[in-house]
């Protein structure tokens, strides 16, 4: 198999039946900074929704950036590393340098109807082989004949190939 390079994208959706205490302050902060910033898209009240804003507001989508800001701490307490994926020896292996906030879904009067994703662009790796449902990658190319440090993980739901470089 000719070797690629790869970049994966991990989609993180968090809402309000999210358990972990990271995905709770995301959470509740992100929803926080939605209803102050959606204040200037809806200075009239006239909408309670994210999609009403999104119909009928102009430019109200720059609230996924604006809300972004809630959440980027929080991102940095991951030191570039992707939550939630895991290696065949269950060790987080999989490094990420950008990422993309989403607002799915939201009501400024209802917290439990706040939804939001977080989709994780990893490093660039080297995709060696296929091993049933698990890819063999590299987090570093090396020199022909020198050893390579690999992870076996298990493809899972959410997460997909986001671009891939043929190297032959």
């Amino acid at each position: 198999m000719p070797k690629k390079i790869i970049i994966l994208c991990y989609r993180k959706i968090i809402d309000d039946s999210n358990a972990n205490p990271w995905d709770k302050f995301v959470h509740e902060d992100s929803f926080l900074e939605f209803k102050m910033q959606s204040q200037l898209y809806n200075q009239e009240l006239k909408y309670n929704t994210f999609a009403e804003l999104l119909i009928n507001v102009p430019g109200a989508d720059k609230l996924h950036f604006l809300v972004s800001a809630a959440v980027t701490g929080y991102l940095r307490q991951l030191n570039g590393i992707i939550p939630d994926v895991l290696d065949n020896l269950g060790r987080r292996f999989l490094t990420f340098e950008n990422f993309k906030f989403e607002i799915i879904n939201s009501d400024i009067n209802d917290i439990e109807r706040h939804k939001i994703a977080i989709n994780f662009f990893s490093k660039p790796m080297v995709w060696h082989d296929t091993v049933d449902n698990q890819l063999l990658v590299s987090l570093e190319q090396t020199m022909e004949g020198e050893e390579i440090f690999t992870n076996l993980f298990q493809l899972q739901p959410f997460i997909s190939i986001h671009s891939i470089k043929d190297l032959s």
